[in-house]
């Protein structure tokens, strides 16, 4: 089996509401998500999607993922697309770095290797079988009785468990938010407080150190690894690492720092499914706590990360996001992994099990053969 196409679309991705987060200081109204279709000469066709939370975010934005490609693409038609080590050795080889740009054309093979092989993706990636995951609400940054209210609204939908946004400029503000939320949460429930890098190690210590809650994860609490992991030697409250890992050496140095307790695994920030299942494994070895979710998209994003999350040993899985419930758009209409009563399951049929609706997308803005 060959590629013989790999065609790239843009789509822009509305939010419902403006999302405010890291205290205030990000904001996103709109997302630019970059699908790929990968063609073969065996009539198996695979799809991908990179989808970056804002431009602010990552170090990666939309139109870089679009420039990435157009120079990964080319070393990829005539290769075969279940190779997926040699892919992304090709990939590597062609493009150091630019893990966004790679995750499209990663998730792409796997469709293809789950659908020749007649296989989910969660039966790849090692479940036994469609397991339902539990996914979380994202409340963005507000006052805390705004914070509560939408707390409230995504209880409606099922969700038990909640990511707070957090990261004020002034840390008594943080302290009241997260006393807030604690005296409302109902009994089952579980937050998580998601400081999205926003925070200076002095401040970490400063509001974590203050409030009553320290059974609640603490999300990327500081910028780098290395002030993360100084945070979580200080605290009582389990810390859990996302922007700071790049790579699997990250994951490794964090390992080596005693930096987190967990950690949120990303295609998007990875680079694909490969890396992601090489983090998940070590994640699993060490005891860590895994978050799988993506940066952002569709639902056909959102389904690629539920497969993963759905294999991984319930004992280290944490609940899941899905960022398609943000959308005002759904390129992918009635498939995938959808919240029913607050779970998510993967689809069982082969690949990824999602096709995106070709009238959306339009016509490609690149095409390589």
């Amino acid at each position: 089996m060959r590629i013989t196409r790999i065609s790239v679309y843009r789509l822009e991705l509305p939010l419902k509401a403006p999302y405010s987060y890291s205290g205030g200081r990000l904001l996103v109204e709109s997302l630019d998500s970059t699908f790929v279709r990968m063609d073969t000469d065996a009539g198996l066709v695979g799809w991908g999607e990179g989808c970056p939370w804002g431009d602010a975010y990552l170090p990666a934005h939309a139109r870089g993922i679009r420039a990435g490609i157009e120079r990964l693409a080319p070393a990829l038609i005539g290769q075969d697309p279940r190779a997926l080590a040699h892919i992304n050795r090709l990939m590597d080889l062609r493009l150091p770095g630019h893990a966004s740009a790679k995750s499209p054309l990663d998730m792409a093979c796997w469709d293809i290797f789950g659908q020749s092989a007649n296989m989910p993706l969660w039966m790849l990636l090692g479940g036994s079988v469609a397991d339902g995951v539990h996914v979380n609400s994202s409340i963005s940054t507000g006052t805390p009785s705004e914070m509560i209210a939408r707390i409230e609204e995504a209880r409606a939908f099922g969700y038990r468990t909640h990511s707070a946004k957090l990261g004020g400029g002034d840390p008594r503000e943080d302290i009241e938010r997260i006393e807030a939320i604690g005296a409302a949460r109902l009994a089952g429930e579980n937050i998580t407080y998601d400081i999205n890098r926003a925070w200076m190690p002095s401040v970490a210590l400063q509001v974590l150190n203050s409030v009553t809650d320290t059974l609640s994860w603490v999300e990327q609490p500081c910028e780098t690894l290395e002030q993360c992991a100084y945070v979580a030697g200080k605290v009582r409250q389990p810390v859990l690492l996302d922007e700071c890992l790049h790579n699997f050496g990250d994951h490794l140095r964090a390992w080596k720092l005693d930096a987190c307790a967990g950690l949120k695994i990303k295609p998007n920030r990875l680079g694909g499914l490969t890396r992601c299942l090489q983090a998940r494994d070590f994640a699993v070895s060490i005891g860590w706590k895994i978050h799988v979710e993506d940066t952002g998209g569709s639902a056909l994003a959102d389904t690629t990360a539920i497969h993963l999350a759905s294999a991984t040993p319930r004992e280290n899985r944490m609940d899941s996001w899905l960022c398609h419930y943000h959308l005002t758009l759904d390129p992918v209409s009635g498939q995938g992994a959808r919240n029913v009563d607050g779970v998510a399951t993967p689809p069982s049929v082969p690949g990824l099990g999602v096709v995106p609706d070709a009238t959306m997308l339009g016509d490609p803005i690149q095409t390589h053969d």
